[in-house]
């Protein structure tokens, strides 16, 4: 018991009864596609395309639902994973069809295909991508805006993205994706695991690294009032099982352990909020997964898995740590090691090469792990930083 201990009041400064502070940072930022007299000119008399999902708003009112009332011709709407609601399980395939509200086709890239084709983009003018990111390479969101930038570059068509912030890009960290090797839909870049960009910025690199065939004539409508130091709170989940900013600012952490034999909440109230296994040694924490929508048939599903508690973590903490928590990873391999630990293959495409999970089962310590990243860091800080729009303090 006394280990894990430790680790929770390294991640939290032993300020897990301290309440959740609310900022007002959230109210101060306007999201990009708030900004509506910067873009409806670029929209007129053109055949509009939209990639959208749930978190796609100006103020409460859907973006799709807002142009339409504005009389800007919305031709075919395009949904990303999860859905055009955001509804979906990760990795389940979302089909295309028709818009119930809307009567509007959708076109699925999330399915069969992950990049638009010519034809999913016939009678398009102009594109708009506006999806809230959650700053973390295998987030598939900046998957999808790679693909689509891409097609779009080889059609000739010009791209808008409606910038939102990035709730986790006050900080870089991680290590760099290896894309001739492991290059896969939850990493398409060589970016590090949180490279700390909006997705206009990332959008930007893309184009300007040529990690695209086809360059695509961008767009980004700027966010206002808007810094990497700040704060920002999502108005709306951007995934199913990202209930709440608590979770989304664990998320680079945790998500590793898809990879593993460890359960990290999926089929609970508080998914990325708490990691268990049933053979882990310390069963003063418990929880059992059950099937529930955004969490079909989770991971260990109906077994009562023991181990950490994460949930009532002080978000403000969180948030002023500004690096990856890889002691939590450490001390389950440790406990867990002689029970097939890791699927390797998913394990090294989640961290982009093999590298990290060597260092783990090698018994590396976390400072050695940080120093084998930091040479790809800073390389991707020099060019990232060409590519900003916002103040950053990096």
């Amino acid at each position: 018991m006394g280990s894990l201990i430790s680790i929770f009041f390294l991640i939290c400064d032993g300020c897990a009864q301290v309440p959740i502070h609310k900022t007002t940072y959230d109210r101060e930022i306007r999201p990009g596609a708030i900004q509506t007299e910067e873009y409806l000119p670029l929209l007129k008399g053109k055949r509009v395309g939209l990639v959208i999902n749930q978190t796609s708003l100006i103020h409460d009112t859907y973006l799709v639902d807002s142009l339409i009332r504005l009389k800007i011709n919305v031709v075919k709407l395009y949904a990303p994973e999860h859905g055009l609601r955001g509804k979906e399980d990760a990795g389940e395939t979302i089909d295309s069809g028709i818009d119930a509200k809307t009567g509007l086709p959708v076109i699925s890239l999330y399915g069969d295909k992950k990049k638009p084709t010519p034809a999913d983009l016939e009678g398009v003018d102009i594109m708009i991508f506006d999806i809230q990111d959650v700053g973390a390479r295998f987030y598939t969101y900046i998957s999808t805006l790679h693909y689509l930038m891409e097609a779009l570059g080889a059609q000739g068509i010009p791209l808008i993205v409606l910038d939102r912030p990035n709730p986790n890009g006050h900080y870089v960290d991680g290590p760099v994706l290896d894309t001739l090797r492991f290059r896969s839909f939850v990493g398409m870049d060589p970016v590090p695991v949180v490279y700390g960009m909006t997705i206009g910025e990332l959008g930007r690199m893309i184009n300007g690294e040529k990690w695209i065939h086809s360059t695509c004539s961008l767009t980004v409508i700027k966010c206002k009032n808007y810094d990497h130091t700040k704060f920002y709170e999502l108005p709306v989940k951007p995934s199913p099982n990202l209930p709440d900013i608590r979770s989304i600012l664990l998320y680079p952490s945790l998500c590793f352990f898809e990879g593993t034999i460890v359960s990290l909440g999926r089929g609970t109230l508080k998914p990325f909020q708490m990691l268990g296994n049933p053979l882990y040694p310390d069963s003063s924490f418990s929880f059992i997964p059950v099937s529930m929508q955004g969490a079909q048939h989770p991971p260990l599903e109906g077994k009562k898995c023991f181990g950490i508690d994460l949930s009532s973590l002080n978000v403000d903490s969180l948030f002023q740590t500004r690096q990856i928590n890889l002691s939590l990873l450490i001390t389950f391999y440790k406990a867990l090691k002689n029970e097939r630990f890791f699927n390797p293959s998913w394990f090294d495409k989640l961290s982009g090469g093999p590298g990290f999970r060597e260092a783990i089962e090698s018994s590396w310590s976390e400072a050695q792990i940080r120093a084998s990243w930091r040479k790809g860091i800073n390389a991707f800080n020099e060019r990232r930083k060409l590519y900003l729009l916002y103040p950053d303090n990096e």
